[in-house]
């Protein structure tokens, strides 16, 4: 494993337990690159970390403003972290706007390291600051100022690059900077600027990197270092993931699992697009990947593609989700196998595609026409987005359903340390074509599931009658009488009912009955266990839950909510599975609502708890 180089003699190296840092700069200054490899670097030094990239909507935003300030936060630690944390500890801001946009999350007496070269008039004007605001900060914060321009500059001297071309490399300067500040390895990013550039842009980046780290050596405006130790996890091979790349990696996890070929119908679509372009690289593990015309094209290629037996996947976000709907209605009426992935974002239209929020629990329960329910999850953290699409395909295929899968924008860009799991410890569904009809109930449903068998066209025997228009259950004939709507209505309902029999439990953490039961889905999950577990030590006694089946829920959730004489639901929306819990289960549930298009801080919850049991 690539180390760090050796400090400077004299400098001391002080050991702390976490930190969380923000890249902070125009969208074009590469704060996500220089994010991802500071993450890499940290999760090679076997820390457990934890990260928030937050960038913005706009491709081309005027440059220096606060709408073009992309940022990416990391939290690393020698113990077990859940969230990006509620603050940064320092901030590296290398523009005004980029400092305006985000100074107030900085910890008091914080470190803000700055670009000064970028403090123009005409840049603070365009950051809305009237005058330098670094003198009035520097009461609250440890401001370092540093001509992080010109050094960078000097640094590729020599190269033949163009001004702007060398402005290009300063995000690698702040990155060498940092990486010798909190003792990272370089290795691995020196390793990957010889092979993704060439000639003078790999030799400018080079220099640029090491030209960071030495300055941090050298200057006096850093007299300590600081070194976060390894922390202690289970044994085991890691590697660090996002929600979207492992979320991909489930589905072929699911397809290997089933002996089963996969296809994927998709059409383009913040923050979802990482899917596709992650699958594609997949071929050899029999991945068909369609990019679509638009969201419908997609949803119906998928139907088709489950009709001739593929285990098949389509991805989208709210937008695109909407526009599904009647495909997943043709295959509920079908009883076809499908999963569908809703990686969830702020507001309706196109609203504010790369914000988190919570914002289609309703839709996917409730949103296409008639009473047409399908099973649907939600993953909890980035690394359980492998595991959810593994249960997505085994419900799809056992039950003979479409299922929704709920994920959102936090969990898809964030990215923690991942245990790669034992392939032999990962759930086998044979898939069957054909089953012996023998004990089935009439007209071959499992007595069990209620499911048909995968009849598809070729197999012998199993000849059949498809379409959209409802059926009589066995002949296959079109039928408007009253009473057959009504029983496939109901059967329809008891197929999705009975799944709750095939999925685990709920697991109380904390007692199971007492005041305060706190209830959580998707990527809430960091922010309410830390929340929960910060309050034990105050003294309070509290428990939690967290749903991943949220239709059909587990069997056991309505004997669970009954045992608390309070329950706190925080969402990232205005009440969805706070009204669901409600209706179905008469539970006395209050709501903590979050529509910022940023995940929950953790003192945002604790302070609702302290409320609730004061």
């Amino acid at each position: 494993m690539a180390t760090a180089e050796p400090k400077a003699p004299g400098k001391p190296v002080e050991e702390i337990g976490r930190v969380a840092i923000r890249f902070a700069g125009d969208s074009g200054d590469g704060m996500q690159l220089t994010g991802t490899k500071f993450t890499e670097s940290t999760a090679l030094a076997g820390n457990d970390l934890s990260t928030l990239p937050d960038f913005p909507a706009e491709i081309r935003a005027p440059a220096g403003t606060l709408a073009g300030v992309s940022g990416f936060q990391i939290h690393f630690a020698s113990e077990d972290i859940r969230t990006p944390a509620d603050q940064p500890d320092v901030l590296v801001a290398l523009n005004p706007a980029a400092l305006r946009a985000n100074v107030e999350d900085v910890k008091p007496n914080g470190l803000v390291i700055v670009n000064g070269d970028a403090f123009s008039k005409r840049n603070l004007e365009r950051a809305g600051y009237s005058e330098d605001p670094l003198e009035a900060l520097a009461d609250r914060f440890r401001i370092v100022d540093i001509p992080l321009s010109t050094m960078n500059r000097e640094a590729v001297g020599g190269l033949g690059l163009s001004q702007r071309q060398a402005d290009r490399c300063k995000n690698f300067f702040a990155l060498g900077l940092m990486y010798w500040l909190y003792n990272r390895p370089t290795g691995p990013t020196e390793e990957w600027i010889g092979k993704r550039f060439k000639d003078e842009v790999r030799e400018a980046n080079l220099r640029v990197l090491k030209a960071g780290y030495h300055f941090g050596e050298t200057t006096e405006l850093f007299p300590t270092s600081y070194t976060v130790p390894r922390a202690k996890i289970e044994p085991g091979r890691y590697r660090n993931i996002t929600g979207n790349t492992a979320l991909a990696w489930g589905v072929l996890a699911a397809g290997v699992q089933m002996d089963h070929p996969v296809f994927v119908g998709a059409y383009p679509i913040t923050p979802a697009s990482d899917v596709l372009h992650e699958l594609a690289r997949y071929r050899h593990f029999g991945v068909k990947t369609f990019q679509a015309e638009d969201e419908i094209a997609a949803a119906s290629a998928t139907v088709g593609a489950a009709y001739a037996g593929h285990l098949a996947l389509c991805t989208t976000s709210g937008p695109g989700m909407i526009l599904k709907q009647e495909a997943l209605g043709l295959a509920i009426m079908v009883e076809l196998p499908l999963v569908v992935v809703d990686i969830q974002r702020a507001g309706p239209s196109t609203g504010m595609p790369t914000k988190a929020e919570q914002a289609d629990l309703l839709l996917a329960l409730y949103g296409r026409n008639s009473d047409s329910p399908i099973p649907v999850l939600a993953p909890a953290t980035p690394g359980d987005c492998f595991h959810i699409m593994i249960e997505a395909f085994r419900i799809a295929v056992k039950h003979m359903t479409p299922v929704a899968v709920l994920s959102d924008g936090y969990l898809a860009n964030s990215a923690e340390p991942w245990r790669i799991p034992d392939i032999d410890s990962l759930p086998k569904t044979r898939v069957e074509l054909r089953r012996d009809p023998e004990g089935f109930l009439p007209y071959g449903r499992d007595p069990e599931t209620l499911a048909r068998p995968w009849a598809v066209p070729g197999t012998p025997g199993l000849e059949h009658r498809v379409g959209g228009i409802e059926k009589e259950d066995g002949s296959g004939n079109v039928s408007y009488m009253p009473a057959n709507h009504a029983r496939m209505t109901e059967l329809r309902h008891e197929k999705v009912a009975r799944i709750a029999a095939d999925i685990p439990d709920v697991e109380v953490d904390g007692p199971e009955r007492g005041k305060l039961l706190v209830v959580g889905w998707g990527g809430t999950h960091g922010a309410i266990a830390s929340a929960v577990e910060q309050s034990r030590w105050e003294g309070y006694e509290i428990s939690r839950i967290h749903l991943r089946h949220l239709n059909p829920f587990p069997a056991n959730l309505g004997e669970v909510l009954a045992g608390f004489e309070k329950i706190l639901v925080p969402e990232l929306n205005t009440g969805q599975l706070y009204r669901v819990l409600r209706a179905e289960y008469l539970a006395p549930c209050e709501l903590l609502s979050k529509v910022h298009g940023q995940p929950f801080k953790v003192r945002e919850i604790r302070a609702r708890i302290e409320e609730m049991l004061s």
